[in-house]
């Protein structure tokens, strides 16, 4: 049964919610021990209120995942785990956020709660309105990157939230694509807002969120706020690494047909996987080695 349960959690997502230490990192507060255990705390919330998330969402998505060839696997789905094992799981998942982050910062739990009912009127509703749930998915990494300015106390870049915003576009319109690519004349009857969309539209999306993706990070590297900021302008060295990972994730998308699972990517695609470590130990360096 805690198999099962921890499954429909889907730990394997929560490397999303690493978006929390982005502040942390740019607030050149890494260093700082109060600091660290405060993003930590508040990445551990985030992957329980985003696993409550994942429940009621495959609740609600229990007929068409069946559709799908590798969610119709999922615990609920497959009819594994009851429904009012389910139920329960999500309600204790919801109270144990809240009340926890309420205990870390009272803004921080409104972070939280704007999170999750922003996912609940997705899932009941927002998924279903074409390209609105795309960025709806948007915006849930934007919280999660303010959320992890809120819980540190620090203020948050607007490059930082526009960049994150940007990538997950870029992101979501990607899985779109492939769940049109893969599931061909079965795609609506996995989610109907799949009618609406095209390979040919989705294409133009990505290509344009792709786009804002490099120009934002690049800008923001150059910026007289950035450069006042860490006092240095090298920033501008790691735009290659990010150029690199965009490109690379096109061409998984188009080449592999891999969209479909941003963190199965993740996970074992070592190009993108070096291409990221390599950035992120490149930027620590310029700013945080003088």
């Amino acid at each position: 049964m805690l198999k099962l349960i921890l499954a429909e959690m889907r730990p394997q997502q929560w490397i999303k919610n690493f978006f929390v230490f982005a502040a942390l990192i740019f607030a050149k507060k890494l260093f700082y021990p109060e600091k660290v255990a405060a993003a930590i705390a508040g990445f551990i919330i985030f992957c329980l209120i985003s696993s409550s998330v994942y429940v009621i969402n495959d609740i609600y998505d229990a007929d068409e995942d069946n559709v799908h060839p590798v969610k119709k696997n999922r615990p609920v789905a497959s009819g594994k785990l009851k429904l009012s094992t389910a139920v329960m799981t999500a309600i204790v998942l919801i109270l144990i956020s809240l009340l926890w982050s309420f205990l870390e910062s009272p803004w921080f739990s409104l972070i939280i709660l704007a999170y999750f009912l922003l996912n609940l009127a997705y899932s009941m509703l927002l998924k279903h309105k074409v390209v609105i749930d795309i960025i709806i998915v948007a915006l849930c990494f934007v919280l999660r990157v303010i959320g992890g300015a809120v819980i540190i106390d620090v203020s948050t870049s607007n490059w930082l939230i526009l960049c994150t915003l940007f990538i997950s576009l870029f992101i979501g319109f990607s899985k779109r694509r492939n769940e049109i690519i893969i599931l061909e004349d079965d795609a609506n009857r996995h989610r109907k807002v799949l009618e609406e969309y095209s390979p040919a539209f989705l294409d133009q999306m990505i290509s344009v969120v792709s786009a804002l993706t490099i120009m934002s990070y690049a800008l923001y590297t150059v910026s007289p706020e950035t450069v006042t900021k860490f006092g240095t302008g090298n920033l501008i060295y790691t735009v290659p690494f990010v150029i690199y990972g965009i490109f690379r994730y096109f061409y998984l998308v188009y080449k592999k047909e891999l969209g479909g699972s941003p963190t199965r990517i993740m996970y074992t695609d070592r190009p993108l996987i070096a291409a990221v470590f390599i950035w992120m130990i490149t930027c620590s360096i310029i700013i945080y080695i003088k």
